[in-house]
């Protein structure tokens, strides 16, 4: 019996390692990269050719998609002070998940999710319901999951290691990374595995 097929929103390779082991068990997966809110544009490059060399390595396929900044930017104008979780957050997920279901619908997927809920500083629920308007929107399914839950983000660490994957220490979104460490981000601030 042929697998459902699942378009996997990815925000970066640590992140994505337990919840593609949880999913790959039901679903035929590709992983889709898009995410304008990573800055520095060098901090993207990393996170997605980590990404890239992460999929070869699991057999994954991988669709990287473009990077708007500005888009960004300017859907997030005036939220710059947010703090983290709140409305520029809510906003951010919208465009990257709107993105991920229009591609879903555009390629045939029968599920779209995302990987964002394996973050202890991500709040699943308002990630969820974002999910589930966009999926009554475009008629594509999204599959709901707090993947943080039953030691998931744990597993992600562990993943990591033993995948080799450099975790960062910030979202990528600068506003986040200047807020926690009052600087940009510093590459000598990446865990490595």
């Amino acid at each position: 019996m042929q697998k459902p097929r699942l378009l996997l929103h990815i925000c970066c390779a640590p992140c994505s390692a337990h919840v593609i082991d949880l999913l790959k068990v039901d679903f035929e997966l590709s992983a889709y990269f898009y995410d304008p809110n990573i800055h520095p544009e060098d901090e993207y490059l990393f996170r997605l050719e980590e990404m890239r060399r992460f999929s070869r390595q699991t057999g994954l396929p991988f669709i990287p998609a473009e990077y708007d900044p500005d888009r960004w930017f300017k859907l997030t104008r005036g939220h710059e002070n947010d703090k983290e979780g709140g409305e520029r957050c809510e906003i951010c997920f919208k465009m990257r998940l709107e993105r991920a279901v229009q591609f879903a619908k555009e390629n045939n997927y029968n599920y779209f999710a995302t990987v964002l809920t394996i973050s202890p500083h991500k709040n699943a629920t308002v990630i969820n319901r974002i999910g589930l308007e966009l999926s009554e929107k475009y008629g594509i399914k999204f599959y709901t999951a707090d993947f943080k839950k039953k030691d998931g983000f744990k597993f992600s660490l562990q993943k990591s290691k033993k995948y080799g994957l450099k975790r960062q220490n910030y979202c990528g979104c600068i506003f986040s990374n200047t807020q926690k460490h009052g600087t940009n981000p510093d590459r000598t601030k990446r865990k490595r595995f």
